[in-house]
């Protein structure tokens, strides 16, 4: 938790803010997973924060959702001409991709369980998505 906390922090995901009046606060929660190696034996712990975007409403919150995926038929045929050109590959991953994008609307969230601030009457005011949000994986494609 205290990681992904740090990541957020890092991203400058949010500011903290008085409670505005008339405004809608999605909640937060923590995430947790256990990540194996492929023998079995533990890799690691996960804790990842999501916002409970189901509360959101289109037009008001979010404007579109869309975001490009690939086919694997497209990534096999990619592969295959790659060994057959003896092209060099790359692999690419970003850590906490979602957390990247840039928000288009103003969202107001509780802030995560355990995560210290000044007053109860404060909550976050996001600036970048993260996992849960409506638009995540539109504003990640946009930012990419």
């Amino acid at each position: 938790m205290n990681e992904e906390l740090a990541t957020l922090e890092e991203n400058d995901t949010w500011d903290i803010v008085d409670r505005p009046t008339n405004a809608i606060i999605i909640r937060s929660r923590w995430v947790y997973s256990v990540k194996m190696k492929a023998d079995g034996s533990l890799d690691q712990y996960k804790a990842r924060l999501v916002a409970q975007g189901y509360k959101q409403e289109y037009g008001i919150d979010y404007e579109e959702t869309f975001a490009l995926v690939v086919k694997m038929t497209t990534v096999r045929m990619l592969l295959a001409l790659a060994s057959i050109r003896s092209w060099k590959l790359h692999q690419l991953d970003v850590k906490n991709a979602l957390l990247h994008g840039d928000l288009q609307k103003v969202i107001y969230m509780n802030p995560p369980p355990g995560y210290k601030h000044s007053s109860p009457n404060q909550v976050c005011r996001l600036k970048k998505s993260l996992y849960g949000l409506k638009q995540a994986y539109r504003s990640w494609f946009e930012k990419f």
